[in-house]
């Protein structure tokens, strides 16, 4: 069972999670403001919960964290070969509202009872974007979105959030541009929250928590544990 901590509405803190690592530390309550999902981020926090049923906010922290970094991206030949094709135009941040919208209903998300992409979470990333905090990633066959992703812009990393294909291969894709981004920018490993074949197949590795923290704080986290 996860260990729940209720959080302040005054203060946008999350605490440590413990150290068993099969434990997924997950905070209660609060709110989605630009402050505190920053907070969140920066403490391996996330919100995720069915927005049907909960009347509040849930965050979780898996201790074990599915990271992908940028060297370490998997492009397999029949990707090289798509991409030499030409068939799809890649872009950055020309259509947030249309890439969460898309992660939302894409293949009846939208529809099942444990839907987490409500309102709610739809309308707090597009504050963090009109902040510059939060980015996705849009593939276009033509004129229509046919793929993309979107999640949440660190100093030192970015948080992926969701994605969706609409056409085969469209969200390894953007996956990849994501990489060569990240590249650029200095980020130093995209975070994958959650393990998933497709993921892992792209390079995705577990790291632990205390590795995940050290990557994004260096010393400031190290003497934070002391």
């Amino acid at each position: 069972m996860p260990t729940y901590y209720q959080l302040n509405e005054d203060t946008p803190y999350f605490p440590l999670p413990p150290d068993d690592e099969e434990v997924e530390a997950t905070a209660v309550g609060g709110d989605l403001s630009p402050q505190r999902l920053m907070c969140a981020y920066g403490t391996g926090y996330f919100p995720w919960y069915p927005y049907k049923h909960c009347e509040e906010i849930l965050w979780y922290c898996p201790t074990k964290r599915f990271v992908i970094f940028p060297d370490e991206i998997h492009v397999s030949h029949s990707m090289r070969q798509l991409m030499k094709k030409d068939t799809y135009r890649v872009t950055f941040d020309s259509d947030f509202d249309g890439v969460i919208h898309h992660c939302a209903e894409a293949q009846g998300r939208n529809t099942e009872e444990e839907a987490w992409l409500g309102p709610d979470i739809m309308r707090a990333y597009r504050r963090l974007h009109e902040l510059k905090r939060a980015a996705s990633v849009e593939v276009w066959e033509g004129e229509r979105l046919v793929g993309g992703l979107y999640g949440v812009v660190g100093q030192q990393a970015f948080f992926g959030e969701s994605m969706f294909s609409l056409v085969p291969s469209a969200s390894k894709l953007a996956l990849i541009h994501l990489a060569k981004k990240a590249k650029e920018m200095g980020w130093k490993f995209i975070d994958c929250q959650l393990e998933t074949p497709h993921l892992r197949s792209m390079g995705g590795r577990t790291i632990t928590y205390d590795e995940y923290m050290t990557l994004l704080h260096g010393d400031t986290y190290t003497q934070i544990k002391r």
